[in-house]
């Protein structure tokens, strides 16, 4: 029997949920991580044998009610209550964009405008399609990869280069969770999970979690090579005209030592320009 991604979903979210975060008293030995079957089955009004066969695969249907009952007994957030309801085939799936690789001329010109402002714009696999020359001088002219999943999770310098590196490859992974469940024929997207599956033992840990969320309002540390470290606010908005990319603009705090840093990366790109 081949468990379903809705039923491994649901069994990955209920081993992260514990007893007492529910309500629940916990008795006795428990052989599992997080809730049982019976207590989800429980306290979303289900009968145990119904989730059962959910979790197993031999049930993929279910109504709109229990998906939103699993739901709050799983203690989803908005974007793991929305990736369930794809899982059960209750929000539309998205088709890959008809343009995958192109990137609005204006929002480009709106980019190159940010010359003290890192900016990238990345589709659901996390190819970077567009990026300014701040950007460019921050991951090192994306001499491993323009592939952000890549960066992370196969470039040797990733972990200095990531001073919370742990964090940066959690989040990476649910945010291309959640696209991925958006679009999960998306022939990229496909290509993108393979590669990583088979170079990052790292990854296919983290992918066997089944988290899922979209990026939010979030700090990341790095250490550069050429003017050390770095605390850039990060800052993700959907482009509207392009489903499925998105775009970061990064900053760092005024009057900061980041600032500072971030200004010399900036004087440091434009001289390295004007020599080749």
């Amino acid at each position: 029997m081949t468990r379903s991604d809705l039923g491994a979903y649901l069994s990955a979210r209920r081993a992260q949920v514990t007893p007492d975060e529910v309500g629940l008293r916990s008795t006795g030995h428990r052989r599992v991580p997080g809730l049982r079957r019976e207590e989800v089955a429980m306290l979303a009004g289900v009968s145990a044998d119904y989730y059962v066969r959910l979790e197993q695969g031999r049930e993929r249907t279910p109504s709109a009610q229990v998906v939103d009952a699993l739901s709050a007994a799983l203690r989803l957030d908005e974007d793991g209550r929305g990736h369930l309801f794809r899982l059960a085939g209750l929000s539309p799936r998205l088709a890959p964009a008809a343009v995958p690789g192109r990137v609005d001329p204006s929002l480009l010109q709106l980019m190159d405008a940010w010359p003290n402002n890192p900016a990238i714009v990345y589709n659901r696999a996390y190819d970077v399609l567009a990026s300014n020359a701040l950007a460019d001088a921050l991951f090192h002219d994306w001499s491993h990869s323009r592939n952000l999943m890549h960066v992370v999770f196969t470039d040797p310098a990733a972990r200095s280069f990531y001073k919370d590196w742990h964090e940066v490859a959690r989040n990476s992974v649910a945010g291309f969770r959640l696209g991925h469940g958006q679009a999960p024929d998306d022939p990229r997207v496909r290509q993108t999970l393979r590669e990583l599956l088979d170079l990052s033992p790292e990854f296919a840990e983290l992918w066997s979690h089944h988290d899922a969320r979209g990026k939010a309002l979030e700090s990341k540390r790095f250490e550069h090579h050429a003017v050390g470290p770095l605390t850039l606010t990060m800052q993700t908005f959907d482009v509207r005209s392009s489903p499925g990319q998105e775009l970061v603009v990064y900053h760092a705090e005024p009057g900061s030592q980041s600032s500072e840093a971030l200004t010399l990366l900036g004087s440091l790109a434009a001289t390295s320009r004007q020599e080749r």
